[in-house]
């Protein structure tokens, strides 16, 4: 398969967005914020950003919110594209939105909302086709709007329960980068558990933690940078030596060995095809 073309922003959820802040604390949002990094990958102040709030229990506050985020950060062309059936994800207006957009910008919620209200739709298959082929086209998401962004995707579970199987629920995501499982609020909710049985049900593909305000930018499908004031966890199954997860009844606690786990911060770099890291030195700026 070939390289993707465009980028790729999953976020962690909890992503500042200029709410209520004083005049300094909204110039460390313009110049620093997670969500200057996306306008920044897409153009810039004249880009043109396509909130979708479907994951949503409240699309129009969520939207209004990016609206506002966005608009602080200078940016003169964003709309909001509020999807809530596959009827929706087909009109022409609709369409006509993701065909000029150089950003999609997914909110969080419920992420089984975006599968089901946008998975297979013509919305879905321009958005496959963009990534893949266009230069500087960028899809950011975050909480469930990032989850979705894998082809398995994390639909819900528990994060209180200890490793037990099916403590994770499993459903098909919009498989922008199946190479990956994202997980998100990690830290904040205590998800270690369930995205470590998830690696272990698809031990052939890298687990992603990411904890609020921190994120990605995946460029070629293949490597990324860690942006924001958080920490991520990678989960490489790729060596383990025991898992017992096929054989286990439901709710018994599970057994992994040798799964390599890393603590990654903002500039590090991680390759998914390689498993190389270059951690930021310490000498340099953050990004």
């Amino acid at each position: 398969m070939q390289e993707a073309k465009g980028t790729l922003i999953p976020i962690g959820g909890n992503e500042d967005k200029a709410l209520g802040l004083d005049e300094l604390n909204t110039k460390d949002f313009i110049n620093d914020g997670i969500l200057s990094h996306v306008l920044r990958e897409a153009g810039g102040v004249d880009a043109k950003i396509v909130v979708i709030p479907t994951a949503s229990s409240i699309p129009e506050e969520v939207g209004g919110n990016y609206l506002h985020a966005f608009e602080t950060l200078g940016c003169k062309d964003v709309s909001v594209l509020d999807i809530r059936s596959k009827e929706d994800a087909e009109k022409a207006e609709s369409i006509a939105l993701i065909k000029a957009a150089d950003c999609i910008m997914f909110s969080g919620g419920d992420q089984s909302k975006i599968s089901d209200r946008i998975g297979g739709t013509t919305i879905h298959q321009i958005l496959l086709d963009r990534y893949q082929n266009e230069e500087g086209f960028v899809i950011a998401g975050t909480s469930a709007g990032a989850m979705a962004m894998a082809g398995e995707m994390i639909a819900g579970g528990s994060s209180t329960d200890a490793f037990v199987k099916g403590a994770v629920n499993m459903y098909t995501g919009l498989g922008f980068i199946p190479e990956l499982i994202i997980d998100t609020h990690f830290i904040q909710r205590g998800r270690f558990g369930r995205t470590s049985e998830a690696v272990a049900i698809f031990p052939k593909l890298v687990g992603i933690g990411l904890a609020e305000d921190t994120g990605l930018i995946i460029k070629r499908g293949k490597e990324f940078v860690v942006i924001g004031s958080g920490m991520i966890i990678v989960f490489d199954p790729r060596e383990i030596k025991h898992n017992n997860q096929k054989i286990l009844k439901q709710g018994t606690p599970m057994t992994l060995t040798n799964m390599i786990v890393h603590v990654l911060a903002n500039g590090d770099r991680y390759n998914i095809a390689t498993r190389e890291i270059n951690i930021l030195p310490i000498t340099s700026p953050f990004v």
